[in-house]
């Protein structure tokens, strides 16, 4: 069993806009690997680097303030269009532990959960409020509580959402559906064994 997600504690980054898909997220040509290690060198890479001198862009991730960030703010939609599993991957690898946002894609949700990255949404409201109390305090500290489904931030408490299933899952440590094969070999093969078409 993997170690449970109960809460998430850091400071957080806001990327703006709407519809952010897994290809600027992590652009395809960084995906040649054969492991996940490294990527988060890469993550947002073609919108935090200007394509013609390669100089660094005003991108949140590269402002100072924002530099230690582990929980990332995002808008609605996110990680749409492809999908691929480096994108929750190089997110991961970068240093977050968690994402917020007005919603998510649901295959991009589904990987993000799988590797204990939990994924909570909340209104576009609230979104607003977090994401203008970072900007002006980005020392400001944010607790996410699974139990509670609430986020904390100074005097600031907001309620998230979470599917049941996949929250579940991560307070019990069990989001690693290949870990849970693993933990669960012995049932497997009991199970096989008693099966007529299987020998």
């Amino acid at each position: 069993m993997l170690d449970p997600v109960t809460q998430v504690t850091g400071t957080a980054v806001p990327i703006p806009g709407a519809d952010i898909d897994t290809d600027r997220i992590i652009p395809a040509r960084f995906m040649k690997c054969v492991t996940f290690d490294g990527l988060g060198d890469y993550a947002f890479y073609d919108v935090r680097h200007d394509s013609e001198s390669g100089n660094k862009t005003q991108h949140p991730l590269n402002d100072p303030v924002y530099e230690n960030s582990s929980i990332l703010i995002a808008g609605i939609n996110f990680g749409c269009g492809s999908s691929r599993e480096h994108a929750p991957q190089s997110l991961s690898k970068y240093g977050f532990k968690a994402i917020i946002a007005e919603s998510f894609a649901e295959i991009f949700f589904g990987n993000s959960t799988t590797i204990g990255l939990p994924c909570v949404t909340t209104s576009k409201t609230h979104l607003e409020q977090l994401s203008n109390l970072v900007t002006t305090s980005p020392n400001t500290s944010l607790t996410i509580d699974l139990k509670s489904l609430t986020v904390s931030a100074g005097d600031l408490t907001i309620p998230i959402q979470m599917p049941d299933a996949p929250r579940q899952a991560l307070l019990t440590g069990r989001h690693d559906p290949i870990r849970e094969l693993l933990d669960n070999e012995e049932r497997i093969q009991s199970t096989a064994a008693s099966l007529h078409y299987i020998s």
